[in-house]
């Protein structure tokens, strides 16, 4: 666990960087067991072809950039691609977006992954507070986070108790348990999502500085839950 995303990170600051990209920051996130979903880096359209085909259509097209990190803002995210055909044409389309938003952006290869089922989205971040350390963040994502500021903090390392506590004390946390005849969130994914999050930091405090795991989805009770977008900055 701790090698593994130690590799990833000295990797990293050995190319002068503080910042990962999705997929190193995903490749972290594997190593304690965080779910994220199947996908592939690709160099060239060719494996970008070949991963299309393994992972199955429809897929979604992520470049990859130290230099962009909000990859909405450069339309550098392509979503639903249906077929080889369209997967050639966004190919194209997703260099000459990246080129138009930063001229000099070093291009790192184009995250490959499927179109995900669309789940309640909730956010979990890391921030480190210099006199408390670091403390874990949890919230509803979407409008809830980014307008009603609805979340909730803990020191890390924290317990189970305390990840039960963090669900039940949002404001928006009836969402999650099923509001309005819809079916329940996976709670136990939830929970589990925001130990090992803990366990990770607890790991490698002297690494991290910030993280935001955002969004993640979260399907109903017994489905699980899946890291869709993840952003770490070190130290």
């Amino acid at each position: 666990m701790k090698e593994e995303a130690l590799k990833i990170i000295e990797g990293v600051l050995a190319q002068g960087r503080k910042s990962l990209v999705e997929f190193e920051a995903k490749e972290i996130l594997k190593a304690y067991g965080l779910p994220v979903p199947e996908e592939k880096l690709a160099k060239t359209l060719d494996e970008a072809l070949k991963y299309a085909e393994e992972i199955g259509y429809p897929v979604v097209l992520k470049l990859m950039s130290p230099q962009i990190l909000h990859k909405s803002d450069a339309k550098v995210v392509l979503l639903n691609i249906k077929n080889p055909e369209e997967l050639r044409q966004k190919w194209e389309e997703i260099h000459e977006n990246a080129r138009r938003y930063r001229p000099d952006a070093e291009i790192l290869g184009v995250l490959v992954a499927p179109m995900l089922k669309v789940g309640k989205e909730i956010i979990i971040g890391v921030t480190e507070d210099p006199q408390f350390g670091h403390a874990l963040m949890f919230g509803l994502g979407g409008i809830f986070v980014e307008v009603l500021k609805d979340v909730t903090f803990r020191i890390i390392p924290i317990e189970e108790k305390d990840a039960w506590k963090m669900l039940r004390e949002i404001k928006s946390s009836p969402i999650l348990a099923g509001a309005r005849g819809e079916p329940p969130a996976d709670m136990k994914a939830i929970v589990d999502l925001m130990l090992r999050v803990s366990k990770l930091v607890d790991d490698l405090r002297d690494y991290i500085k910030e993280m935001d795991l955002n969004p993640v989805f979260v399907y109903p009770e017994g489905e699980g839950a899946v890291v869709v977008d993840a952003r770490i900055i070190l130290k």
